[in-house]
């Protein structure tokens, strides 16, 4: 068994310092999968009998972690020798939290909540700058995917300055039903999109959550379908080739505007 350590800047709950931690070997990663401890993704080789690979399956799902099939290759270059058994996993950089921990913090604070979904970043520098601007602009919390985007890696919590570690982040399974779930508690859902009204022309207070989507291809439809209403950012370099905002530039903007909004007390 080979263990790793990544250091990270410390814990969404306590700001406390933490390591994230490569395991690799069987037994070791049983262990960590039975701990309890935030895990965010299990390696199996690809040529692992189907067995014994739904049995670490199983525990990834209960543990609430990604499971990825990949080559000996390269678990052989992640743990540095073949003494991986097939298998490796991460554990957590930050200690997860729940949607229903975020909308708590905000009703203890006693302020209607702020919260920023991440549909499907793929760039850790982006979800590192977005926490960053989320916690700076008064977010209570943050959401992200537990597929089809990156999780809080050693390289966000760098590029959020420190701010992954102090702003909340809930890892659900589901974008779509987290806006559900949001729009149940009276929690209005903006998505970001350049089909949309401007944001300073929209009233922005109140409980609010903005949805940014992935580089690509941005807020999935269904994501979009869900939402209750889309803010956009007006450009002038139309017809340039540069046609969109980089999505962690773009939320910096949105999210200031909306705290201005909510500490003037309505827009104009």
């Amino acid at each position: 068994m080979k263990q790793t350590e990544y250091s990270a800047h410390g814990s969404a709950h306590s700001g406390a310092p933490q390591q994230a931690s490569l395991v690799c070997g069987k037994n070791a990663v049983t262990e960590l999968l039975k701990s309890g401890a935030p895990v965010d993704t299990v390696f199996l080789q690809d040529t692992m009998n189907e067995a014994l690979a739904g049995y670490y399956t199983a525990l990834a799902r209960q543990a609430g972690a990604v499971v990825k099939r990949v080559r000996a290759a390269k678990l052989h270059g992640m743990c540095g020798a073949d003494s991986h058994q097939g298998v490796a996993a991460f554990g957590a950089c930050v200690a997860y939290v729940s949607l229903e921990d975020i909308l708590a913090a905000a009703r203890a604070k006693d302020e209607p909540p702020f919260l920023v979904l991440a549909d499907g970043v793929e760039d850790p520098h982006n979800l590192g700058a977005i926490l960053r601007s989320a916690l700076l602009c008064g977010a209570h919390g943050a959401v992200i995917p537990r597929r089809g985007g990156v999780c809080v890696t050693a390289t966000v919590l760098k590029s959020s300055a420190g701010a992954a570690a102090r702003l909340p982040v809930a890892r659900v399974a589901n974008i779509g039903e987290a806006v559900r779930r949001l729009k149940s508690q009276n929690v209005f859902v903006y998505c970001a999109d350049m089909n949309g009204p401007a944001a300073f022309r929209q009233n922005l207070t109140g409980p609010i959550a903005l949805v940014l989507g992935s580089e690509g291809s941005g807020v999935s439809p269904l994501v979009r379908s869900l939402c209750d209403g889309v803010v956009s950012l007006p450009m002038v370099g139309r017809g340039t080739g540069v046609d969109s905002f980089n999505v962690s530039v773009a939320a910096g903007i949105i999210l200031y505007e909306i705290m201005r909004q909510r500490t003037e007390g309505g827009f104009a």
